[in-house]
């Protein structure tokens, strides 16, 4: 509730031109963006463009922000449009795959390298699973199990009815 409370006064001033105010919603609201866009779009780079899309759509369109929804859920529906948007785009363009050293960061001599390799694997094989499953549907699951959207919530960022995102939850978990 608390941070309803801080989302709805910030919002305010940020619609009252408060630059503060606007950098403290982003950031906020940043991990979970990008939580989301990663999942749905199913790679970093993709998710990246996603959710600078996502924070650039919430500024321009933060004035007819109307408060019939929560902020969150809002931003949750941003976030979901940008990075369709992408996987649109993401289509349209040739696919090149380059991997790199740099693409791994070094860490420190004392971490627990067999649990951070469980951890990847597992995240890995949540990921190529959620690949596999067809957008509509883990656009829900992603909202609901990453995003931890009830299911009204769901259906308000998806603009469909409570049933409708119950049977693809449903249909994207089996």
């Amino acid at each position: 509730m608390a941070g309803q409370l801080d989302d709805h006064a910030l919002v305010v001033a940020a619609q009252g031109g408060d630059r503060g105010a606007m950098d403290r919603l982003l950031r906020q609201h940043y991990d979970r963006v990008y939580s989301v866009c990663r999942r749905i779009t199913g790679n970093e780079s993709d998710a990246a463009d996603a959710a600078q899309e996502a924070l650039m759509a919430i500024v321009r369109g933060l004035s007819r922000f109307d408060g019939r929804s929560s902020f969150a859920t809002w931003v949750y529906r941003v976030a979901t449009n940008a990075s369709l948007d992408e996987l649109r785009r993401r289509r349209r363009r040739p696919v090149l795959s380059i991997v790199g050293d740099d693409d791994h960061a070094h860490e420190p001599a004392d971490v627990d390298h067999a649990d951070i390799a469980g951890r990847l694997g597992d995240r890995l094989a949540v990921e190529a699973a959620l690949l596999g499953v067809p957008e509509e549907f883990r656009v829900a699951v992603v909202l609901r199990d990453v995003a931890d959207l009830d299911y009204a919530e769901i259906a308000e960022v998806l603009d469909v009815p409570v049933g409708t995102v119950k049977s693809r939850i449903a249909r994207g978990r089996a």
